[in-house]
């Protein structure tokens, strides 16, 4: 599959690059995709959720009333899970939620994002540029140029660029991201995905293996 590279002026550069097609044109596997998704969700949880249980609960331990003859129920500790402010029953506990996933499926998986991108036409790739400083208008600027201000974009940089991110940053429907740190939720959750030209073989290298 070949496209024209744009600049970011949003300007045809007149050159045009070939996506590579054990990246861009593989079938897709719908599995490898869902677990791959899952396990990212999964390890943005902290899972330092907890609540307190009976022995955990600050109260007097006194017995609350006589044993036999009040006509209700027996009551040992006011720190029963029955009481008001007692303890909670099988209530949540600190855990650990990331799951572990084959390196092979997590590639497939980013393969498989991309190859679903490549046959929807949501694929244009950006001549490197650099912003001098941190400045969202100028990036928004760049968006606009490309035609892509109003979708859910994602930028793929070869390396960390502070003043691309910075100036991504607050912006809810954009983001800037690394090769290395690319993951799948990050591809399926953007209607756009725009790949720095000099990304492309490090993408290749690194997904082809």
């Amino acid at each position: 599959m070949e496209l024209s590279v744009l600049n970011s002026k949003g300007e045809d550069t007149g050159r045009k690059v070939t996506l590579p097609e054990s990246v861009f044109n593989i079938e897709p596997n719908d599995h490898a995709i869902y677990l791959d998704v899952k396990q990212y969700l999964a390890n943005q949880r902290q899972g330092t959720h907890k609540s307190k249980q009976r022995n955990e609960v600050a109260g007097s331990t006194k017995k609350i009333k006589r044993q036999k003859g009040t006509g209700g129920a027996r009551a040992g500790s006011l720190k029963s899970p029955l009481f008001r402010g007692g303890g909670r029953i099988f209530g949540p506990q600190p855990r650990d939620y990331s799951i572990k996933l084959n390196k092979k499926l997590k590639v497939l998986a980013k393969k498989s994002v991309l190859s679903y991108k490549a046959k929807d036409n949501a694929i244009a790739i950006v001549e490197p540029f650099a912003l001098e400083t941190p400045k969202t208008k100028e990036y928004l600027k760049t968006l606009a140029n490309l035609a892509v201000d109003k979708k859910k974009t994602l930028f793929i940089i070869p390396e960390s660029d502070k003043n691309l991110i910075l100036s991504s940053r607050n912006l809810k429907n954009s983001k800037v991201a690394t090769v290395n740190t690319l993951s799948s939720y990050d591809l399926l959750n953007c209607d756009q995905l725009l790949i720095s030209e000099n990304s492309l073989e490090k993408i290749e290298n690194i997904l082809s293996k």
